[in-house]
């Protein structure tokens, strides 16, 4: 089993990192943008001192305010990944481990998260800026230093956006680490080996080599089929509903696959993959829907005469913020909130 730990970013010495005030859920008339405002950049700013000293706090925090206030919340975070190339170690594996270790604890749970954690849209936006350059990074090889800095940044946040890049630049690295990571003890992580490679993640960049041909991540979805977490088999669930909008034969066929012997979590995974294209009456969903329902095991059979080439499928889903986005999604939900952890 391939599992990564790094007890430092947990230590005592760690006790004066914290995360901004941050709604839990999405609030009528409030602008995301608000979740990377003056008080996100001081916690920021607070936190890389704490573990780094000689840091510029006065300058960074100048120039971090520069320019903010007309940007949405995505632009922020780019920005604010700009200017911190400008002030950390200008190699860049120096960078990254000092944004590492002023990390707070990584989360312990998986539902109602808040939108707290947008505090790492910066961290993730520089991983994806500057990782892939060995130029920046003293003519070394990145790939191994950021892929320890999305695994820890994942556990806190996700790094689904920052994975893209490297999907594009390294696929076959990439993906050999994705398989390792299936096996990983947390659910942030492995549930990032199907978020980030979703054909149509939402905010994410298009990766037009999976919209062509997603069968390459069939093993990270069969590895995750039967996860015990079910915040990562929704994503299982979604990314299966992000190929049948491309290739439904494709995707009706994984899950005619999986319904023989399936439990009630693959039974509603199966549901859930096939619920758009079921919605729009299409035959061979709602006869997958109609045999994923809870029936014992041995009633169980695969499915016949679904396949229909010439239906249509459905465009990518609209969406406006996050809710609509990512329904369902623990950043959005009005229960819970990050435990733990002190705030600014």
């Amino acid at each position: 089993m391939a599992v990564m730990r790094t007890s430092k970013t947990e230590s005592p010495a760690t006790a004066g990192l914290r995360l901004p005030e941050a709604p839990r859920s999405i609030r009528k008339g409030s602008s995301l943008a608000q979740l990377l405002d003056r008080e996100a950049i001081e916690c920021l700013t607070g936190n890389i001192a704490l573990v780094h000293p000689a840091f510029d706090a006065a300058g960074f925090q100048r120039d971090a305010l520069e320019g903010l206030g007309p940007l949405s919340i995505l632009r922020r975070g780019e920005h604010l990944a700009r200017v911190l190339r400008r002030h950390l170690p200008p190699t860049y594996e120096d960078a990254v481990a000092l944004l590492i270790r002023s990390l707070t604890p990584a989360l312990s749970h998986t539902e109602g998260l808040g939108l707290g954690v947008f505090f790492y849209l910066p961290h993730v936006s520089f991983v994806a800026t500057y990782g892939l350059d060995p130029a920046g990074n003293g003519g070394r090889d990145p790939f191994e230093t950021s892929m320890v800095a999305q695994y820890e940044l994942t556990r806190r946040f996700s790094a689904e956006f920052s994975l893209r890049p490297f999907l594009i630049r390294w696929p076959e690295r990439t993906f050999a680490r994705l398989l390792q990571w299936t096996q990983d003890q947390d659910p942030h992580v492995r549930r990032l080996c199907s978020e980030g490679t979703r054909p149509r993640l939402p905010w994410a960049i298009r990766i037009p080599a999976f919209l062509r041909d997603p069968s390459p991540v069939i093993p990270i979805l069969e590895a995750l089929r039967d996860d015990p977490s079910e915040y990562v088999r929704r994503s299982v669930a979604n990314h299966l509903g992000d190929i049948a909008k491309d290739h439904p034969e494709l995707a009706f066929g994984i899950c005619e696959r999986w319904i023989p012997g399936a439990g009630e979590e693959r039974n509603w995974l199966i549901r859930h993959a096939v619920r758009h294209p079921a919605k729009k009456g299409m035959a061979a969903a709602l006869r997958l829907r109609q045999l994923a329902k809870a029936t014992p095991r041995s009633q169980r059979g695969g499915v016949q005469g679904w396949i229909d080439p010439q239906a249509p499928v459905s465009s990518a889903d609209s969406f406006q913020g996050i809710r609509q986005a990512l329904p369902g999604h623990p950043w959005t939900t009005k229960s819970g909130g990050r435990r733990g952890v002190r705030r600014c």
